[in-house]
C-alpha cells in the first residue's frame, strides 16, 4: 500500500492557540521549544504567526527558550566545516568572525529559531557555539552566566530550566533535536564519557580572540532509541498540531529517568 500523505492544512494564530492549549501550553509555564515549522503546515504568517501564538499562550509570567547555536564556530578539525578543503582550515580558523549574540545567526536551528533570537525584549546567552535565546520573565536568568566548558551541566542554560520545573516542547521533531537531554548526559555516570578542547572566536574586550576551552563530549546516537522507551513507560501522548506531531513534557522527570538509562544502557 502506498503511504497517505497528510491532506494539506491551513493555520490561523487562532488556530495554533487552540491546538497547542489543548497539547497542555498553558498561561506561566517556562518551554525549551523546538520546532519544524513546514512539519505543521500552512501557517498564515509562517515563524512570526507560530512565535506571537506561544508567547500569546504563556503571557507574560511564561517564558519561551530556544536553541540560537552558531556551531560552525568551532574549530575547522571537528568537523564543522566539512564542506571545505583542508587546506583552507587555517584561513577559517584565522578569520570566523567573533561570536556577537546581536548579530551572529543560528545555524541549522530553523526559521523559527532564528526569527526568535531577534524577537523584542528576546535574552541570548554568551556561548559562541552553543547559545540559547529566550523571551520572557526568566529570559535574563536562563541565558546570563553560560560558561564556556559547561556548556549543558549545572547552572547552564538547561539546568536553570529544570531548576525552574519547566517544559519542553518537540513540533514536528523527535528526541534527537532535545538538547534538554545533553543536561542528562552531564550528571550520569557511565564508562565511555569524555572531555575534549574545543575552541571558538570571541570577542574579548572588542578585540577578536581564538580560545580554546575543554568541555564535555555529547552523543545524541541513542537519544531517538531512549525517546521510544521514555514514550513507552510514560505513557507520553503524541498529540498533532495541523500535521506536525507535538510532544510536550515536564523537562525534570524526563532528564531524571533519562539518567538512569544512559547508566544502565551507556558503558
Amino acid at each position: 500500500m502506498a503511504e497517505k500523505k497528510n491532506a494539506r492544512v491551513i493555520l490561523t494564530k487562532e488556530d495554533l492557540i487552540e491546538q497547542f492549549s489543548k497539547c497542555g501550553v498553558a498561561k506561566g509555564q517556562t518551554i525549551f521549544v523546538h520546532t519544524s515549522l513546514k512539519s505543521i503546515g500552512f501557517v498564515v504568517g509562517g515563524a512570526e504567526t507560530l512565535i506571537r501564538a506561544l508567547l500569546e499562550i504563556v503571557g507574560p509570567e511564561g517564558t519561551l527558550m530556544m536553541p540560537s547555536q552558531t556551531w560552525k564556530n568551532l574549530d575547522p578539525s571537528t568537523g564543522v566545516h566539512w564542506e571545505e578543503p583542508e587546506e583552507w582550515w587555517p584561513i577559517i580558523r584565522e578569520n570566523w568572525p567573533a561570536y556577537d549574540k546581536e548579530v551572529t545567526p543560528a545555524i541549522g536551528m530553523g526559521v523559527v529559531a532564528e526569527m526568535f533570537r531577534k524577537w523584542p525584549g528576546a535574552k541570548r546567552s554568551d556561548h559562541p557555539a552553543r547559545s540559547i535565546a529566550a523571551v520572557g520573565k526568566h529570559a535574563e536568568y536562563i541565558t546570563e552566566e553560560h560558561d564556556l566548558s559547561n556548556i549543558f551541566g549545572k547552572n547552564s542554560p538547561v539546568d536553570k530550566l529544570y531548576q525552574l520545573n519547566g517544559y519542553v516542547l518537540l513540533i514536528g521533531v523527535g528526541y534527537n533535536k532535545n538538547t534538554s537531554l545533553h543536561l542528562a548526559e552531564t550528571r550520569a555516570d557511565f564508562g565511555s564519557k569524555k572531555y575534549a578542547n574545543e575552541s571558538s572566536a570571541i570577542n574579548i574586550n572588542g578585540k577578536r580572540e581564538w580560545v580554546t576551552y575543554n568541555t564535555q563530549v555529547v552523543d545524541d546516537e541513542d537519544f531517538i532509541e531512549l525517546g521510544n522507551e521514555y514514550d513507552k513507560e510514560n505513557n507520553i501522548e503524541i498529540h498533532k498540531v495541523g500535521n506536525a506531531e507535538v510532544r510536550f513534557m515536564k523537562q525534570r522527570p524526563l532528564i531524571d529517568w533519562t539518567v538512569k538509562w544512559m547508566e544502565k544502557n551507556r558503558k
